[in-house]
């Protein structure tokens, strides 16, 4: 018997929010129409309210002297939601109720209820204009609140499902991490014993300290793996010498054809609170990052500098530059360039500015076909 195999898979933020803005507009349109049906309702009665409001107006106008007016003045007194407007026969305003805010345009208003008042023979016209209450006005604009609150729930729930969504790849990312970084140590223990054996034999080798060079590389990256999804250590550190050991690992391993400078333009040496081998691995990003924009040929140069407790190291390259236009999308994970490659480099690096050493790494400046300025700026440590 042949199975159907049915894939399970959880919806996206951007799937979910179409669903809930779908049923939110289902929602908000039955509830609109609801509305507007209570609406016209209530219009209806306080139509009539208005018009039995008008009669008792007319009846007080008109009344004699000595007459029981109290039924009248009961009717007249209980209103107190609808504005309404008493006018003479010029269209000229005598007396209103329950108007907090004047009409502009009294034509606008529902109307006109015409009276016609008799005293000693001679006819007195006057007419009653009025205007929705206070409870139809906010009934008719229920809907829409209604529907402000739905959208405004639908994007916290999304907020929230991105943000936990975001936080299980990062702990996914982070086992990865670790776990790889735990498979290198046998290989590089390995490869100390060789070296070991190596370096008794031949003593005189001079790829020997190449090669030890290389392996302590290796327990490096193995370290930088096993921080990821972890808090760094942070420890007042001499930035130029972080950046002269990485230029001068960087120098044996790049292009001949690169030309790679380091100009420390800093009076004393900075001291900044970082993990050295996390910032190192900016830098090599960095450097990678511009080797591949000048195709392996061209000048790479760091400059250090200092200003009011702030240290800037600029790395320059002579490669095609970047356009404008896309300044901050070369820091989303996933951009590139380049055919092969997976777009990581700049969005860790920015992450381990930004988030773990309270820093900025952004492009200074770039200008196509001549290079790019990328920029780190670190405050220095108080405690030299």
């Amino acid at each position: 018997m042949q199975k159907c195999h049915f894939s399970c898979r959880p919806l996206s933020p951007y799937r979910f929010m179409s669903i809930t803005l779908g049923v939110a507009l289902i929602i908000v349109t039955a509830s609109v129409m609801f509305t507007n049906h209570l609406v016209r309702q209530l219009r209806m009665q306080e139509e009539q309210y208005v018009r039995l409001w008008a009669e008792a107006t007319e009846r007080m106008i008109s009344a004699e002297e000595g007459e029981d007016l109290s039924l009248v003045l009961s009717i007249i007194e209980g209103n107190t939601t609808i504005p309404v407007y008493l006018l003479d026969a010029n269209n000229q305003v005598i007396n209103t109720r329950n108007v907090t805010k004047p009409a502009k345009d009294l034509t606008a208003l529902y109307g006109p209820i015409e009276l016609e008042v008799q005293d000693n023979g001679t006819t007195f016209r006057y007419s009653i204009r009025y205007d929705e209450s206070t409870l139809q006005t906010r009934l008719r604009y229920f809907p829409y609140v209604q529907f402000g609150i739905i959208i405004l729930f639908g994007l916290v729930v999304i907020g929230t499902l991105y943000t936990m969504q975001r936080s299980e790849q990062n702990r996914v990312w982070a086992g990865l991490s670790k776990e790889t970084a735990h498979q290198l140590g046998t290989p590089i223990s390995s490869l100390m014993a060789w070296q070991d054996l190596l370096r008794m034999r031949y003593p005189d080798d001079e790829l020997i300290p190449q090669m030890q060079l290389d392996i302590e590389r290796l327990n490096t990256i193995a370290d930088r793996f096993s921080k990821i999804g972890s808090e760094p250590e942070l420890r007042p550190t001499n930035l130029s010498g972080v950046i002269r050991s990485t230029v001068t690992y960087m120098g044996t391993r790049i292009s001949d054809k690169v030309t790679l400078t380091f100009l420390d333009q800093c009076p004393t040496p900075p001291c900044v609170l970082m993990n050295a081998s996390l910032f190192g691995w900016v830098l090599e990003n960095l450097i990678k990052n511009a080797v591949d924009a000048m195709d392996g040929m061209g000048q790479i140069t760091l400059t250090l500098s200092r200003a009011d407790k702030h240290i800037t190291l600029d790395v320059t390259d002579t490669g095609r530059g970047i356009d404008r236009s896309l300044y901050r999308s070369v820091f989303r994970p996933g951009f590139t360039s380049k055919k092969r490659g997976w777009g990581l480099g700049l969005s860790l690096s920015k992450r381990i500015i930004e988030d773990y050493h309270r820093g900025h790494l952004f492009i200074e400046s770039s200008e196509l076909g001549v290079g790019t300025t990328f920029r780190i700026v670190l405050e220095e440590a108080e405690d030299r």
